[in-house]
């Protein structure tokens, strides 16, 4: 079976963080799940390329591939930490270059993390309106993680974990799902 391409896109602007790690942990539990072929999108290589520009065309090769890789997939994972009660502003702007019907009927599981449990409500009131717009299927669960699920750098074992767990496992019954369709929904919107 030809694997899923997974396009992991990580929202934070420095290389060492607790994004990047609950990212990490999600296409582990995809990869686990079913056959994929992951790539991951790190907004902290790419601040350079994207934050200049506010033109797809205008991106150099590096840009375009990231935005490639983006309407390429066939599971979109899309995690960002929280700055003041939403996702990050570079994370947007990578999106914000996205063609609005490049993610049509297309997967995505929505993931963030903040300092406390006050910011769990940015999945929904900020990631799902986001991906609304592109008419995406977003999975029904969504992950979030507060400091209280990381020991540093380390994603704690408890209730996180079978959450990541659950929305990998619905993120899998609609990847499976739309290979049982044909044409695939996208083509036909």
């Amino acid at each position: 079976m030809k694997p899923h391409q997974i396009t992991v896109v990580v929202g934070n602007v420095s290389e060492r963080s607790r994004t990047k790690v609950l990212a990490q942990a999600i296409g582990d539990a995809l990869a686990t799940a079913l056959p994929v072929q992951l790539t991951v999108l790190e907004i902290a290589h790419l601040t350079s390329v994207i934050g200049v520009t506010s033109n797809p065309q205008d991106l150099d090769l590096t840009g375009r591939l990231a935005l490639q890789a983006i309407a390429n997939a066939d599971l979109v994972v899309a995690v960002s930490p929280v700055y003041k009660g939403s996702y990050s502003g570079l994370f947007k702007h990578l999106f914000d270059l996205v063609p609005p019907d490049a993610l049509v009927d297309r997967p995505v599981l929505l993931a963030a993390n903040g300092g406390s449990d006050r910011h769990a409500l940015v999945v929904d009131h900020q990631l799902r309106p986001l991906f609304s717009f592109f008419r995406a299927l977003t999975v029904p669960s969504a992950v979030y993680a507060s400091e209280a699920d990381f020991d540093g750098y380390l994603l704690k074992d408890g209730p996180l974990r079978k959450r990541i767990g659950e929305a990998a496992a619905q993120a899998a019954g609609l990847l499976s799902a739309r290979r049982a369709v044909k044409p695939p929904l996208r083509a036909v919107a």
